[in-house]
Formats: structure tokens, C-alpha cells, sequence
């Protein structure tokens, strides 16, 4: 029996500030454009860069997350499926589009926090939030690391 897929994974950097909507229902939903280029050189040695533009939807928690920490230029990356939808125009003609429907979210950072950390490290200071960061991925400082909890594990 053959099976079948709708995944989409894509890497790359939002065109716009998420666009916000909320259903009748209460449910908000963020939409919003996210390119990816590939960049490569052709046979004659010119440097070629084509850019897709990807249009991306988001519902509840994670829409919410979208609207207060995404902006234009962010990096992201994005897993879900396609989905097509369609509807008439003003003059009667059917219009169609393809979204990626997102399941997962991670945000890769954006042009204003390295520039910031950039900065940061020039001055050799961090401000609080960088600080928080910090501290929160330093592994010395996992619960997973201490001594009684590596003891435990099977490897």
C-alpha cells in the first residue's frame, strides 16, 4: 500500500511584520511571507541568486508568539504542510493559493539581536534579556548535566 506526504520544511527570512487576524470564534491566525534563496554559480561563472517567497499561517499560541517576537528580516524556520484554498475575485474569477499550513515554529534570530550582540561584545556588555539567554542555554547550568543525573543514563 502506498502511502503519502505533506511536509514542508523551509529556512528563511520573513518579507514582512506578521499580518494578524481573529476568527469569529476568538482564534487568531498570523500570516505572513518568508523567503528562501539559493544562491549558486553557472557554468560561465556568473553568480546566480533565486529567491521563492513562501506564504506561511499560523493559528492560536503560535500566532500569538508570531505577532510579539517576529518582525521583517527574521530568520525562521518553518515545518507544515501545504495547503491550497481558493476564492472568487471582485469580477467572478476563481483565485487560488498555496500557504504553508505551520505545525512548528523556531526562531533563528534576527538582524537586530546580532547587531545588538555585536555591539554587545565590542562594549563587553550584555543587557538583561542577552544575559537571560545565556544563562539559560549554558550547559553548566542543565539539570541534565549534574552529577547525579549523568550517573543515570544508559550510556
Amino acid at each position: 500500500m502506498a502511502g503519502s506526504l505533506n511536509k514542508v520544511i523551509i529556512i528563511g527570512n520573513l518579507g514582512a511584520d506578521p499580518e494578524m487576524k481573529e476568527m469569529p470564534d476568538g482564534t487568531k491566525m498570523a500570516k505572513f511571507s518568508v523567503a528562501t534563496t539559493e544562491k549558486y554559480t553557472n557554468k560561465s561563472g556568473e553568480k546566480i541568486s533565486n529567491t521563492e517567497w513562501h506564504n506561511v499561517v499560523l493559528w492560536r499560541r503560535q500566532a500569538e508568539i508570531a505577532e510579539q517576537y517576529l518582525h521583517k528580516g527574521d530568520s525562521i524556520c518553518i515545518e507544515g504542510k501545504l495547503k491550497t484554498r481558493s476564492w472568487e475575485d471582485e469580477n467572478g474569477i476563481k483565485k487560488y493559493a498555496t500557504d504553508i499550513q505551520a505545525d512548528n515554529m523556531t526562531m533563528l534570530g534576527s538582524r537586530r539581536e546580532a547587531t545588538s550582540m555585536q555591539h554587545d561584545s565590542n562594549s563587553n556588555h550584555l543587557n538583561k534579556e542577552q544575559a537571560t539567554i545565556i544563562t539559560n542555554h549554558n550547559p553548566e547550568n542543565s539539570e541534565l548535566n549534574s552529577d547525579n543525573e549523568s550517573q543515570d543514563l544508559p550510556f
